[in-house]
């Protein structure tokens, strides 16, 4: 009740409306993905699942619908200068490939140890790629540089109003799709897919949970959520590449209305990476089988909440694996 009250009375980044005129805006540039079930995965876990399958979505992973809703909101003297972002794979496909339906340029900061895969996706849609070291700092200075000197129009992976609302969109097509959920589990890194299904699924059933599902070398929305405060980690160690940002500043929904954050290992991970591809047929990126690993975990099942989750939804947020990557970790 209290996290219900919350949503009423806070003023966070986005809202059922703005996630609402998101999706009217976006629609046409993305896929309504599919939910997919297994007897066998149900059956492993206990659990009626539900796989929310952002992997099919444009570019591979949910990021198309924040990017889509950035660039067509831009009016279009600010859209004629381009984008420039920063990020480790999927946000910069996005980018790209939003900007190409625009018609505008994409100026991609990647740095220097991302997947050689989501590198390529940047070039194939057309982004121009510029290089940083591995840090934070370094990303973020590199594309401060690039906006200085081109003009384009900064849209940050996930500490960005506009990225909050379209990823939101992806609450709107599961309750639809499956509208009885009480539990929904969501990968976290900045916080940008986790505000924007909390926000929306919270809105349309307050009563519903959503847990945030976290690597261990990359934990600090746990440590943030447990402390209350920002906290950030001088190091990150994981092979869920796409989740070894931190939280930004919009994402205090993370605080206030995501419910746990469970904080998984390396090998849950690279498990669940298999059952996805074994079971349900689908090649997913560490990332975006995190959720499975989760509801799997012995941490999970020691929760207080373990025996009210009953039908549960995983979203699989990205498709695009290093297959390099994926081989060495199953051996």
């Amino acid at each position: 009740m209290e996290g219900v009250n919350q949503l009423k009375n806070q003023k966070y980044a986005a809202d059922i409306d703005s996630i609402k005129e998101a999706h009217t805006r976006i629609s046409p540039f993305i896929h309504k993905t599919p939910v997919l079930s297994s007897t066998s995965l149900d059956s492993i876990s206990g659990k009626q699942l539900f796989f929310k399958c952002e992997c099919f979505q444009k570019g591979g992973a949910f990021k198309i619908r924040g990017a889509s809703n950035a660039i067509f909101s831009l009016e279009d003297d600010q859209a004629a200068k381009g984008v420039v972002t920063h990020s480790s794979g999927n946000h910069a496909a996005a980018i790209s490939l939003a900007a190409k339906l625009r018609g505008i340029p994409a100026y991609v900061v990647i740095p220097k140890n991302a997947p050689a895969c989501k590198v390529e996706n940047v070039r194939r849609y057309g982004g121009q790629v510029i290089w940083s070291e591995a840090t934070m700092q370094s990303r973020e200075s590199t594309a401060t540089a690039v906006q200085q000197r081109t003009g384009a129009n900064l849209i940050h992976p996930f500490n960005d109003k506009r990225i909050i609302s379209g990823q939101g969109t992806i609450s709107l097509e599961l309750l639809e799709q499956v509208p009885d959920l009480d539990t929904i589990i969501v990968p976290i890194s900045g916080g940008g897919l986790i505000s924007g299904v909390t926000l929306a699924a919270k809105s349309i059933n307050p009563s519903i949970r959503v847990l945030a599902a976290e690597p261990m070398g990359a934990d600090d929305a746990a440590r943030s959520k447990l402390f209350g405060r920002l906290i950030t980690l001088s190091d990150t160690n994981t092979i869920a590449d796409g989740l070894r940002a931190f939280l930004g500043d919009l994402t205090p929904v993370v605080r206030d209305l995501v419910d746990d954050v469970v904080v998984l290992d390396e090998n849950e991970i690279i498990k669940a990476m298999r059952l996805c591809y074994e079971v349900l047929k689908l090649a997913v990126e560490p990332s975006g089988a995190i959720g499975l690993a989760a509801i799997l975990s012995d941490q999970c099942k020691q929760k207080s909440y373990w025996k009210d989750m009953k039908k549960i939804a995983i979203v699989l947020s990205g498709g695009n694996v290093d297959l390099g990557v994926l081989w060495e970790s199953l051996k």
